[in-house]
């Protein structure tokens, strides 16, 4: 029988701990522990507990309490697993997973990494079988993330291990309230499924390795175009249109709306919200693509229920973000905020393709008068807000499911070159070089200790290092570097990056070399609207969540529309260290879950 909230809240605690045997491998008293700080709201308030509980127990004992959880568990596909003698709970776990049914050669590979991962780490290897969706992963998956997890840092893959635990609790918990449960995460499977039937669409060379990649206008983003549009509609929304950028457009009108009428009611408003459908190279399944799917979810349960909102949900799947085929990043966006640069029509791409040429190969009219015709009236809408993968390691290491975006950091990017004297490298005494390659290896580490000891919440990044014409033999005479530079606030960005030119100037000095330095990119950050912040973190805490607030490093569509309406983003927790712009990105369905019911009270508090 399934259990129901009510039952834990209320009954005595050995008995509400009898109820929750097994949830963690041989350690009933992180349960008895948690249950001890009833009543609960909802399972996540539950599931947070028993977290919480676990770390105060660990930084008492100083990790040995999570050390003897780790070992409490089995190995994967262990002679034990096969003779299916495991508890209750692994039994299943590794069965729905298929590790009870390996290939000699599989179970062989399996055997010598669990001898190999317990020898680096002295514990089992920690995996959630199950997997994201938690209908288990395929045995070709949990081979490759032992491998992976195998060359890990023993600090890192202790805490990837009891994340995993929690992660094991979690779905051992859903199965104890069933798929009846108020709790059940149906609405983030939903999610789940609609974003890996999208991620079939990739552009053929990458497709036949496996990889996702769909970049403007390309025949797979097109078709995710037409399948988002089909989704849109079998979800309920009253129009669905392909606009003259390749923008998704699905609108659920609100009160008053009649069949035929092109507003919800004579003075109602909308509020907008989306993300990005494109990708980067081999990237990611959620970037972006979750922000489109979390409020469809939404209208799909509204339209279901026959409910109207006093306001009109317009969501936008937005064709291009990551500025891939073209130099023209947030083109989509800035075409809702009239910010389209004409001259971006005239950009080629590798293969010498206009964007207006490849416009019209869309079918799209490729002139700026259709462009033009996008720009929305900010009197019309209440606002903008955008739900997203974090593309950060915050919410996975403080095991947070939710985030709320406190801004989205500005940016300064430039391109640099030191100037020194190529000379021997046998003859050249160290004293008397001009060696540009380690005046630049300074500047690293003069960026590094500015943004993380006098710019607090800023970040810094030399990712491009060049020595044009370098030899082995020879002291480096020129070395060319980027710098990417990224703040919460102008001030703050404006700030690190003033440290960082002195730091230059005098590295350069000092060395007796000279240096160029140009700014290819600047754009301001974007604080969100304190109203809609606090809309967030309402929605969160009303998941029995804590709130945790925190900036965007990343940029995203966002930004463009706060330049006409106030807007704040969600964030939703990735696997894998929050990784992104990366195949192993990924998200659960019970975050996702977690994210429509935050989503959806926000809209239940606005309305």
């Amino acid at each position: 029988m399934a259990l129901t909230l009510e039952q834990l809240n209320t009954l005595p605690l050995p008995q509400a701990c009898a109820l929750l045997d097994g949830l963690y491998e041989h350690t009933p008293w992180i349960v008895e522990r948690a249950l001890a700080q009833r009543p609960f709201a909802t399972l996540a308030a539950l599931q947070q507990a028993c977290i919480r509980v676990l770390e105060a127990e660990g930084q008492a004992t100083q990790g040995a309490a999570e050390v003897a959880l780790i070992r409490a568990h089995p190995e994967l596909a262990s002679k034990a697993a096969i003779a299916r003698t495991l508890t209750a709970e692994s039994n299943h776990e590794q069965s729905t997973a298929g590790l009870t049914h390996c290939t000699p050669e599989e179970f062989a590979t399996l055997h010598k990494l669990n001898a190999d991962y317990k020898a680096r780490f002295g514990w089992p290897f920690i995996l959630a079988v199950r997997g994201p969706r938690g209908t288990g992963l395929t045995r070709q998956q949990i081979i490759a993330t032992f491998e992976r997890r195998l060359h890990g840092h023993p600090d890192a893959e202790r805490a990837e291990s009891i994340r995993q635990i929690h992660r094991i609790a979690e779905l051992r918990l859903q199965d104890k309230f069933g798929t009846s449960s108020p709790f059940h995460p149906a609405l983030g499977q939903r999610v789940w499924d609609w974003q890996e039937t999208l991620a079939v669409h990739s552009e053929p060379d990458y497709l036949a390795r496996g990889e996702l990649t769909v970049t403007y206008l390309s025949e797979a983003h097109r078709a995710c175009a037409a399948q988002i549009a089909q989704t849109m509609r079998e979800a309920g929304c009253d129009s669905v249109t392909i606009d003259a950028v390749g923008n998704v457009v699905g609108r659920y009108e609100g009160e008053g709306w009649k069949a035929g009428s092109p507003v919800s009611g004579p003075d109602a408003k909308t509020l907008l919200t989306g993300s990005h459908y494109d990708t980067v190279h081999n990237g990611g399944k959620y970037d972006g693509r979750l922000g489109i799917h979390v409020p469809l979810a939404c209208v799909q349960q509204l339209h279901a229920q026959k409910k109207r909102l006093p306001h009109a949900l317009e969501i936008v799947a937005f064709a291009e973000e990551e500025g891939q085929r073209y130099k023209a990043t947030f083109l989509a966006s800035s075409a809702l905020t009239g910010s389209f640069d004409p001259a971006w029509l005239d950009q080629q791409d590798a293969a010498g393709i206009t964007m207006r040429a490849a416009m019209q190969a869309a079918g799209l009219p490729g002139t700026m008068t259709a462009i033009n015709a996008l720009r929305r009236d900010p009197a019309r809408y209440l606002g903008f807000v955008e739900v997203h993968i974090e593309q950060g390691p915050v919410l996975n290491q403080q095991q947070r499911p939710l985030g709320v975006v406190t801004s989205i950091n500005g940016s300064v990017r430039l391109l640099g070159e030191v100037i020194g004297l190529a000379s021997h490298a046998g003859t050249t005494p160290m004293p008397m070089r001009a060696d540009a390659a380690a005046a630049v290896a300074e500047l690293i580490l003069h960026v590094e200790q500015a943004a993380a000891q006098r710019h607090p919440d800023t970040v810094g990044t030399v990712g491009k290092l060049d020595v044009p014409g370098g030899s082995i033999n020879v002291v480096p005479g020129r070395c060319r570097f980027s710098l990417d530079l990224r703040a919460p606030t102008n001030a703050q960005r404006d700030a690190l990056l003033a440290d960082v030119q002195e730091g230059l100037r005098s590295i350069c000095e000092r060395r007796g070399l000279r240096y160029t330095l140009e700014e290819t990119m600047r754009a301001s950050a974007a604080p969100s609207s304190p109203e809609w912040q606090a809309r967030w973190e309402a929605a969160v805490a009303a998941q029995g969540l804590p709130v945790l607030r925190l900036p965007s490093g990343a940029g995203h569509d966002a930004m463009k529309l706060h330049d006409i309406l106030p807007q704040a983003m969600l964030f939703v927790r990735g696997e894998n260290n929050g990784i992104s712009h990366n195949p192993l990105e990924s998200s659960t369905a019970e975050d996702m879950d977690l994210a429509v019911r935050a989503f959806q009270h926000l809209l239940t508090q606005l309305a």
